[in-house]
């Protein structure tokens, strides 16, 4: 499966649902309201009518998907599902949308000692205590691989410090 699908099957099927009333609904006030009642358009292609009344309310059940996904992709990464749910919900424009792809956290990782999820930053694992990526042997602080000195203490580093798992 695609990296999409894989994405896309994270929305609920609440939101799927809603969107497709809301699409429904929309499609239908669209064209009995400005299709069927105005007589310039009545005067339409057939095919120009539909494109108007059915591609139009599309945009209303992307939005729901849209929504739906922030709700469930925020819950997954361990983010305030409830709160990034209604701002993207409420802020015109689909504003709190893009806010939210901008701001959003990264996806919490297994520890490889006991496949707890952890969010970025995590020296060591908080459940077993597995070393999630290399320290200062002298102050302890987080160091990248390849690094000469520990930034922290300036204690020269090993030149191959124990690398995470």
């Amino acid at each position: 499966m695609s990296r999409l699908g894989k994405e896309l099957r994270i929305i609920p099927r609440t939101a799927y649902v809603l969107g497709i009333i809301a699409y429904l609904t929309l499609a239908t006030l669209l064209w009995r309201l400005a299709i069927v009642q105005d007589p310039q358009a009545s005067k339409w292609p057939p095919a120009g009518q539909i494109a108007i009344s059915y591609g139009l309310s599309l945009f209303i059940l992307a939005l729901f998907l849209l929504v739906g996904y922030v709700n469930a992709d925020a819950k997954r990464r361990g983010m305030r599902y409830v709160m990034w749910t209604f701002l993207a919900l409420l802020i015109p424009d689909g504003i709190g949308i893009i806010l939210y792809f901008i701001l959003r956290d990264p996806l919490p990782k297994p520890c490889p000692g006991c496949s707890v999820l952890l969010k970025k930053g995590f020296v060591f694992c908080p459940h077993c205590g597995t070393p999630l990526q290399p320290t200062c042997p002298q102050c302890g602080q987080a160091v990248e691989i390849g690094w000469a000195n520990c930034p922290h203490c300036g204690t020269k580093l090993p030149a191959h410090p124990l690398r995470a798992a």
